[in-house]
């Protein structure tokens, strides 16, 4: 069976990422290394190569393989760099950030989904990945500054703490909006201003906290 899921994963990297445009090597060899069907309930596993969103624990959502690697792609990382993933969820965004990135830093709001990606990242070897429950909203300031923030779930307007948590140079990228009116922005730090981008529409839950949706 781990035959089968390779070649769907090989064909996935090949016509859903690299076939729309997204050609660098890294990001790609990120996509190939990690098993993504590990990341699915065992009910939708015949389905975690196809060209989706689908259903984790505690109605939340593994994303789109090809928005994954497309607001992946938009950080621009080259290996050095300290990141932060808002909504570990099922832990794949984190563990191709792990393979693009020196140091992972992780939030989760929801306990349950926050401690089986720990195990399941640390079973896959992930070592340079730090975990946290908490409101991601608040991104983790103690291990700030990053130089990428990823958020996988949409936020109301831009979260405030994300912004003063990156580093020079630093970008945030974030779903804006509420359901049926989300757009994916880009926002980079140029000193103590700011310089922002819409890049295309979007489709996420909402994110849960202080600067997101209230519990």
């Amino acid at each position: 069976m781990s035959a089968v899921y390779e070649v769907e994963r090989h064909r996935m990297v090949a016509e859903q990422i690299a076939g729309r445009g997204l050609r660098d090597p890294r990001l790609l060899a990120a996509f190939e290394a990690v098993p993504r069907h590990l990341f699915v309930p065992d009910e939708y596993r015949d389905y975690s190569y196809e060209d989706r969103a689908l259903q984790i624990a505690a109605g939340q959502t593994i994303s789109q393989p090809y928005m994954v690697a497309f607001m992946t792609h938009l950080l621009d990382l080259k290996g050095d760099e300290r990141v932060l993933d808002v909504g570990t969820g099922s832990g794949y965004q984190t563990a191709i950030l792990a393979h693009l990135a020196n140091e992972v830093y992780t939030i989760e709001y929801i306990p349950e989904l926050a401690g089986s990606a720990k195990i399941l990242l640390t079973t896959l070897g992930f070592d340079h990945v730090h975990f946290h429950i908490g409101d991601g909203s608040l991104g983790w300031p103690e291990a700030a500054p990053y130089h990428g923030i990823i958020v996988s779930a949409a936020a109301p307007t831009v979260p405030k703490p994300l912004l003063e948590q990156l580093s020079y140079e630093g970008r945030l990228v974030v779903p804006i909006g509420e359901a049926g009116e989300q757009v994916l922005q880009v926002w980079q730090r140029k000193g103590d201003e700011f310089e922002s981008r819409t890049v295309i529409g979007v489709a996420f839950v909402p994110l849960r906290g202080k600067y997101g949706r209230q519990p």
